[in-house]
């Protein structure tokens, strides 16, 4: 049997330093307006991965890095922020399978602003980075402001720069594993929490921390809600690709990853191999074809998440 080592290894085609620790906030970063006037056939390729909270939008990132020597740009503006790595749903280091990634708790300060120009310029510049080292740029993240801003914003200065494949992963609302922040609305229960036994019975602990994830569960579907909204927008703007991934969530385990690898990253992947190798209009004329595809990809190019998190933990 071949090692996971021996199949994920040549998937990236080098490993690079990792990003910055933080970013100086102080420091202004240059325009690329007008940095490449390159015709479309000389053009860099990048891939956005967008979707609601909770569908996967790493998974497929990591997925496609692994298969196309890529490195993933986070484009959540909570993951910008550095420290809170649970509650902002960091990827961990097995989850990121040794792809590098770039703008993840690089703010250092949690006060501090980040708009969505100054995302803008920043993964400009990660981007051009990334290519520069001969790998993929994979932009993924819930925020689509900041990816609006990225692909359309500074006069169009990214779109001179690279050509874009666009992918959505999408759930169905009453599916997914639903996550949030959850600070604000934890906040009571843990100063309950911390403030120990002092007037604060144990059932009435308990009811407020109910209340709390009840809360998170709530705002988590409106944001979820919200995200899709503009999602929706930008589709009918952009040529967004996409590729319905409520079947692997409603399964579990093992099905769970079959799923997965044969409704969204075998199709996924098809997508971004056609738009790589120059046949990407022929074959993604039709938006509703990605929706109904359930021929996997070749075996070799398919690693299962759930053995490369058990490959990254020693087991």
């Amino acid at each position: 049997m071949t090692s996971l080592s021996a199949v994920a290894t040549p998937a990236i085609s080098r490993l690079v330093p990792p990003p910055p620790m933080s970013i100086d906030m102080s420091s202004p970063l240059p325009s690329l307006v007008g940095v490449s006037r390159n015709t479309a056939a000389a053009k860099q390729k990048a891939v956005v991965v967008m979707g609601a909270t909770g569908t996967g939008k790493t998974r497929l990132a990591v997925d496609l890095a692994l298969r196309f020597g890529g490195e993933v740009i986070n484009a959540d503006k909570m993951q910008l922020y550095d420290g809170l790595d649970v509650a902002t749903n960091k990827a961990t280091d097995a989850e990121r399978a040794g792809v590098p990634h770039h703008l993840i708790g690089v703010v250092p300060c949690p006060d501090d602003a980040f708009t969505a120009g100054d995302f803008r310029r920043h993964a400009s510049l990660a981007a051009r980075a990334v290519a520069s080292r001969g790998a993929l740029p994979v932009i993924a993240g819930g925020s689509n402001s900041y990816i609006e801003e990225l692909v359309d914003g500074d006069r169009r200065a990214f779109r001179e720069v690279f050509d874009v494949c666009f992918l959505w992963v999408d759930v169905d609302c009453s599916r997914g594993v639903w996550r949030a922040i959850g600070v604000p609305e934890l906040d009571e229960y843990v100063s309950a929490c911390d403030a120990g036994g002092d007037g604060v019975e144990e059932a009435e602990r308990a009811r407020m921390l109910d209340i709390a994830v009840e809360e998170i569960k709530a705002n988590t579907r409106r944001l979820s809600c919200r995200q899709r909204a503009k999602i929706l927008r930008l589709e009918r703007m952009w040529r967004v690709r996409r590729v319905d991934a409520t079947e692997a969530f409603r399964r579990s385990g093992d099905d769970a990853d079959e799923a997965w690898e044969r409704l969204v990253a075998a199709p996924s992947i098809d997508i971004v191999r056609s738009f790589l190798h120059g046949d990407f209009a022929a074959t993604t004329a039709d938006r509703s074809s990605v929706e109904n595809t359930t021929t996997p990809a070749p075996a070799a190019s398919l690693i299962p998440m759930f053995a490369l998190a058990a490959a990254g933990a020693g087991v």
